[in-house]
């Protein structure tokens, strides 16, 4: 059995990633951290996913309540 060479490695992938948000936000105060943090959720790669979330989970509560 042939072993091919990594194109990619995951896990170094996520220690740059969150090496450059470390260093984004060590000086923040928590509630800085929290509206950064917010807003990149809100714009990032994934925010149309977790507004779709939120939108389910607003309707499940209306539901319910």
């Amino acid at each position: 059995m042939s072993e091919k060479k990594k194109t990619f490695d995951c896990v170094e992938m996520k220690n740059k990633i969150q090496e450059q948000i470390y260093e984004k936000t060590k000086h923040m105060t928590w509630e800085e951290e929290r509206e950064y943090r917010r807003k990149q959720i809100e714009t990032g790669p994934f925010a149309e996913k977790w507004k779709a979330i939120q939108d389910r989970q607003a309707r499940k509560s209306r539901k319910v309540g």
